[in-house]
């Protein structure tokens, strides 16, 4: 009897499991289609990085408008401009841009990835609810299927009324924790029709000095 016991509580376990799955890939499907119903996104964030081991502890802000894969990011002084076919870095600083490929990383949450990424390489878990200045933030952990990924788990955090992504909670092998939170939140905003168009000629005549991977 004992071990059947054991036996109907692994099965109810697994059960459980097996909704708790579905129930988080639900909520994901939700936050993807909301995502694509939109033709830009304009993203406001606050970026910290913490590991105690290594004495790390950082916070900045950056900003990202999407439109399809296309974006614009601008991040700790320096601008990152894809335009669908190379990714452009620029930094003021050094007067430098670099010139190469879109990464092929699969695992790397680039920019146009920031809103998506979860779609793919994760296995999926309900997790706690949690009221955020009256807000009420679901999430879900997301924990990558290839086990050489550097990355223990991932916590989503979606606003439950309006489907949008609250944060994003990242969680290293070696300790380090990344938290990005969605300060602004804009759809559908007007955009110049050059606003994912490099001009080389203009960082050339400026004296960039001009990189190409």
């Amino acid at each position: 009897m004992k071990k059947l016991g054991v036996l109907l509580f692994i099965l109810m376990a697994n059960v459980t499991l097996g909704q708790n799955s579905a129930k988080a890939k639900a909520l994901l499907d939700e936050v993807y289609q909301k995502v694509n119903s939109y033709d830009n996104i304009f993203v406001d964030f606050k970026h910290s990085l913490n590991n105690s081991d290594a004495n790390i502890n950082r916070e900045t802000r950056g900003d990202v408008t999407l439109q399809g894969e296309k974006y614009l990011f601008n991040y700790l002084g320096s601008k990152q401009l894809f335009d669908g076919k190379k990714v452009y870095t620029i930094v003021p600083d050094n007067e430098e841009v670099t010139i190469e490929e879109k990464s092929d990383d699969d695992n790397a949450i680039t920019p146009s990835k920031m809103l998506t990424f979860y779609k793919h390489g994760h296995s999926y878990d309900w997790d706690i609810l949690q009221n955020m200045n009256g807000r009420k933030i679901q999430y879900v952990r997301l924990t990558p299927i290839d086990s050489n990924s550097e990355i223990k788990s991932r916590l989503l955090g979606i606003d439950i009324e309006t489907k949008h992504i609250y944060n994003l909670i990242e969680t290293g092998k070696n300790g380090t924790k990344t938290t990005i939170t969605v300060n602004s939140f804009k759809t559908n905003q007007t955009l110049s029709k050059s606003l994912f168009t490099f001009d080389v000629k203009k960082y050339e005549d400026s004296g960039y000095y001009i990189i190409r991977n």
